[in-house]
């Protein structure tokens, strides 16, 4: 118990020199350009022109101010109360649509987890190190 307190205050007290060695003095760009451009690996080296023309948002911060929630949560966002307007049972029910699953037990046989063997689960637990013995 002392002795973590005796390093602590030794600690302290030495001189402690950074092993990095920063190069000028720290300073903050005076200005930075946020315009949107394209990716330097872009087949056309343009933007979509949905993103140029005909579209408000000029830039991904105001595109985040306006964008909307979809999905049943869209319905309990209210312009007085926010989100949460609505309790869970006014949303209805939560069906899937046709072609859609909620868990892989509620698809064809074809696509489920097919069981392990017990020659498989050995391997898995022995890291494989009983497959060559």
């Amino acid at each position: 118990m002392f002795a973590t307190r005796i390093l602590r205050q030794a600690a302290a007290h030495a001189e402690r020199t950074p092993s990095i060695k920063f190069i000028g003095k720290r300073t903050i760009p005076a200005s930075i350009d946020h315009t949107p451009k394209p990716h330097p690996a872009s087949p056309t080296q343009s933007l979509p022109a949905s993103f140029t023309s005909g579209s408000s948002h000029s830039s991904f911060s105001v595109y985040r101010d306006h964008a909307q929630q979809f999905g049943p949560l869209r319905k309990t966002i209210k312009a007085d109360v926010g989100i949460g307007g609505a309790r869970g049972s006014q949303l209805g029910p939560v069906n899937p649509p046709e072609g859609v699953f909620f868990d892989r037990n509620e698809l064809p046989a074809r696509f489920r987890r097919q069981p392990l063997s017990a020659a498989e689960i050995e391997a898995i637990e022995t890291g494989g190190a009983t497959l060559f013995a």
